[in-house]
C-alpha cells in the first residue's frame, strides 16, 4: 500500500506532470525546422538571382558584390546589413541543424530496431535528407573559406573582385566537383524540405497536396539549374 501511494505521488509530482515547453516538444522542433528552412530557402532564391549576374560580365557582378556591403546606406554603416543577414542565416542554420539532430535521435530511440521494409511513400530525397544536410554543412564551410575569406581559394584571391574569384574557383576540377555535388544535395533538400515545412505549418491539405508537390519540385529544379549554370558556364568558356 505504501509503495502504491509513493508511486502515485511520483506520478502527480509537478516535475513529471508539467507540460513540456515548445522547444522540448516534437512539434516545436519541427516548427523550428520548418521556419528556419523557409528562411534559408528565401536566401537561396536571392542568392541564385545574384549569382546569375555573372552572365552580365565582371563589371556588373563586381558592382553587385560591392552593393551587398553598402546596402542600407547611409542609414547603416558599411557591411552592417550584410552582417545582419549573416547573423539571421547563422541562427537559422544552427536552429535547423540542432532540431534535425534531436528529432533524429528521438526517432531512433522510439524505433531502435528500424523497419524491415521501407515505408510506403519514402523517396530517395527523404532517405538522404540527413546525409544531404551533412554535405551542405561541409559545403557552407568550404564556400565561405573559398569565396568570402579566400583562405582556401585556388588562385590569387582578389578582395572586392568576386567575378574573378568565381572564375578562379570553377577553373579547377575539384572546385566544380564540390560545387556540383553540393547543389544536387540542395535540390534534394529543397524538394523534400519545402514539402515537409508546408505540412508542419499546416499549409498542406488533401486539395493542395498536388500543387505543393509541383511547387516543391519546381523550386528544387529552378534553384539547382540556376546554381549549376555558373560552374558550367565557366567550364564551357561562356564566362571567363
Amino acid at each position: 500500500m505504501a509503495l502504491a501511494t509513493k508511486t502515485a505521488s511520483k506520478e502527480r509530482s509537478p516535475s513529471t506532470s508539467r507540460p513540456r515547453g515548445f522547444w522540448s516538444s516534437t512539434i516545436g522542433k519541427k516548427t523550428v525546422m520548418a521556419v528556419s528552412g523557409l528562411i534559408m530557402l528565401g536566401y537561396l532564391v536571392a542568392h541564385v538571382a545574384g549569382n546569375l549576374k555573372v552572365f552580365f560580365g565582371p563589371e556588373e557582378f563586381n558592382v553587385y558584390g560591392h552593393w551587398l556591403r553598402t546596402m542600407g546606406a547611409p542609414v547603416l554603416h558599411y557591411s552592417w546589413a550584410l552582417w545582419l543577414v549573416r547573423i539571421v542565416l547563422l541562427a537559422a542554420v544552427i536552429g535547423h541543424a540542432v532540431s534535425a539532430y534531436q528529432l533524429s535521435r528521438r526517432d531512433i530511440k522510439a524505433r531502435p530496431t528500424g523497419y524491415v521494409h521501407r515505408r510506403k511513400g519514402s523517396s530517395y530525397a527523404t532517405r538522404t535528407m540527413r546525409w544531404g544536410g551533412i554535405i551542405l554543412a561541409l559545403f557552407i564551410v568550404w564556400h565561405i573559406l573559398d569565396l568570402t575569406t579566400g583562405t582556401v581559394h585556388s588562385g590569387g584571391f582578389q578582395e572586392g573582385r568576386p567575378y574573378e574569384n568565381v572564375v578562379d574557383t570553377f577553373s579547377t576540377w575539384y572546385g566544380n566537383v564540390i560545387y556540383l555535388v553540393a547543389m544536387l544535395a540542395v535540390g534534394l533538400h529543397v524538394r523534400h524540405g519545402f514539402w515537409s515545412a508546408a505540412q508542419t505549418l499546416g499549409v498542406g491539405n488533401a486539395r493542395r497536396e498536388r500543387l505543393l508537390k509541383i511547387l516543391a519540385n519546381g523550386l528544387a529544379l529552378v534553384l539547382t539549374a540556376g546554381f549549376v549554370s555558373v560552374p558550367v558556364a565557366v567550364m564551357t568558356g561562356v564566362v571567363s
